[in-house]
């Protein structure tokens, strides 16, 4: 059930129609300093911590929307014919991108994808759908889940950025490592927590974007839907086995992900004495929390208390 997303025609029309008026050089505003594009939020907030301030950084998905569903408008491409570095996915969600880049020149620009960045995505279905022999595979576009996978995409970003602005390059170079440094941290963290677990597996009453975390420990994980799906009523017989499980092997805690409803959860919780708990994938983050300034680092570092509890 691969979901793609693509621009609509009269969004794509009425963009070209701006961009016709537009200037394919830095805006006004910018000040000298470099002008970066994410679609989401990791990307942003790891140039954020790169630039300590020296760049002029914008996030197409606005704080607190469901990043699947999400569609850009006439203004979010002109921000991207207008920057220097754009960064994305670049899996299947991001269809609409490919097609707003085939329209443009970017030869002034540098373009970053995510999963290039780590060189893999994950096709596999996730264990607990056993209703639906019929399910297609379904690719994880959450690279980031994975601190590993995190220091990656930082490092690249980090050696775009020194590339085309030598004049900052000595401070994103200091910044980078002090962050690398953190990431590593964070690694050791998810791995002594599991380590030190009592078992090995992850129940979700939710989507599953968390491949790439679940690799990165040889975790187990039972879920829902697939990381990517916009599915929100599972079948009776996928509820039955996740309720099986919990019972089965005594697991304190069925987890749900940032911006969902949470009632499949709830329900497998009643059923079962499961505690709830957020794992939250900083796919994107709630208007609250952009405003005041959170990162991937402590969100992340919650979900290690979290899954710490999961595993007890």
């Amino acid at each position: 059930m691969k979901r793609i997303t693509v621009i609509t025609l009269g969004a794509l029309f009425a963009a070209v129609l701006l961009l016709s008026y537009c200037s394919k050089a830095k805006n006004d505003t910018n000040d000298g300093k470099l002008r970066i594009v994410t679609t989401i939020f990791p990307p942003y907030d790891f140039a954020r911590e790169i630039t300590g301030g020296n760049a002029n950084i914008i996030m197409l998905l606005p704080p607190g929307s469901e990043s699947h569903s999400f569609e850009p408008t006439p203004k979010d491409v002109i921000e991207i014919q207008n920057c220097n570095v754009f960064i994305y996915t670049g899996g299947e969600s991001d269809v609409w991108v490919d097609k707003i880049l085939a329209s443009m020149d970017t030869s002034k620009m540098k373009i970053i994808t995510l999963i290039n960045c780590v060189k893999a995505v994950k096709e596999e279905i996730v264990e607990g759908m056993q209703d639906d022999a019929e399910e297609e595979p379904e690719y994880d576009e959450h690279v980031w889940t994975s601190p590993k996978n995190a220091k990656l995409i930082v490092q690249k970003i980090s050696g775009v950025l020194c590339e085309i602005d030598s004049e900052n390059e000595n401070l994103f170079k200091k910044n980078t490592a002090a962050y690398l440094t953190a990431l590593d941290e964070l690694d050791n963290k998810f791995q002594n927590t599991v380590n030190k677990g009592v078992r090995k597996t992850l129940v979700f009453g939710d989507r599953f974007p968390f491949r790439y975390l679940a690799d990165a420990y040889k975790l187990k994980y039972f879920a829902a839907f697939p990381g990517c799906s916009t599915e929100t009523e599972a079948s009776a017989a996928t509820v039955k086995f996740l309720i099986d499980k919990i019972k089965a092997e005594k697991i304190p805690v069925v987890f749900h992900v940032e911006l969902s409803n949470q009632r499949m959860a709830n329900a497998i919780s009643e059923a079962t004495g499961a505690q709830v708990r957020l794992l939250h994938a900083v796919h994107n983050i709630s208007k609250d929390d952009f405003k005041n300034r959170h990162g991937y680092l402590g969100i992340m570092t919650k979900n290690v208390s979290a899954l710490k509890e999961a595993l007890e």
